[in-house]
């Protein structure tokens, strides 16, 4: 099965969704040359799901050209324009397992690939971006090589409570899920910054002042229930591609 014009058209709105957020990613450096890869389901059960194509920079992704998967199609491999293997095997995996796994964004970016090479890749609540993620991420502490089929449905095994949305995958990068694209992109976004910070705070060698407890859990309870950022975030990185005349929505 290949995909034909048709095809390449359907869920429109998603496609250029994702597409907006690979151009951005791509503008902000934590993309990785041509690996790295973005997800989104279209079907109910989260099986269908769109991704990037095989070896396409970030930063000339269109909607057009993003794939349509079936997770459940064992021959997709064997398409004339078959998705990257690792790709495959971490997001078809994901999918299979982990249907409230809408969007699904694994990347290499500096500070949490930092954060994930650590000994200990606890992101301790230090300031309100890191206590976002208090009590709310998995640390995968065994690297098994390329995310093909193997090691992806070991790392999905991990992902099947609901919120735990961001995986420290050790020695490796990070991976997030997201309700929306939008939901996914700020998380993702705003994760990289709170590794940022911490790996900061970590290099001026002064003790932390860590947040207590119950002041991140509240933390991160409030910024859970914050109203419409993800979507204005989003919003805003569209309206700015769209005033520059980018072709991601093509």
């Amino acid at each position: 099965m290949s995909l034909d014009t048709a095809q390449n058209m359907s869920h429109w709105q998603e496609r250029t969704e994702l597409a907006a957020a690979f151009r951005w990613t791509a503008r902000l450096n934590m993309h990785e040359a041509v690996a790295n890869h973005f997800s989104l389901a279209v079907n109910a059960d989260g099986s269908q799901f769109l991704i990037n194509p095989n070896q396409a920079h970030f930063a000339r992704i269109r909607a057009s050209e993003l794939l349509l998967l079936d997770a459940n199609d064992p021959d997709v491999l064997d398409w004339p324009d078959a998705p990257d293997p690792t790709a495959w095997g971490l997001h078809g995996s994901v999918h299979r397992r982990c249907p409230h796994a809408r969007c699904v964004m694994h990347a290499h970016s500096i500070f949490s690939t930092v954060l994930a090479s650590l000994a200990d890749s606890t992101l301790p609540p230090i300031d309100q971006n890191t206590a976002t993620f208090y009590n709310r991420v998995v640390i995968d502490e065994q690297f098994g090589g390329l995310a093909f089929e193997e090691e992806g449905e070991r790392c999905a095994a991990m992902l099947t409570d609901p919120s735990k949305k961001v995986m420290v995958m050790g020695n490796h990068g990070v991976l997030v899920l997201g309700d929306s694209v939008a939901d996914a992109f700020n998380r993702l976004y705003y994760f990289e910054r709170a590794a940022e910070t911490y790996i900061r705070a970590l290099q001026t060698g002064q003790p932390l002042r860590v947040i207590p407890p119950e002041i991140a859990e509240r933390t991160a309870r409030e910024l859970e229930d914050y109203p419409g950022q993800a979507e204005a975030h989003l919003g805003a990185i569209r309206a700015i591609l769209d005033h520059e005349n980018a072709d991601y929505a093509t």
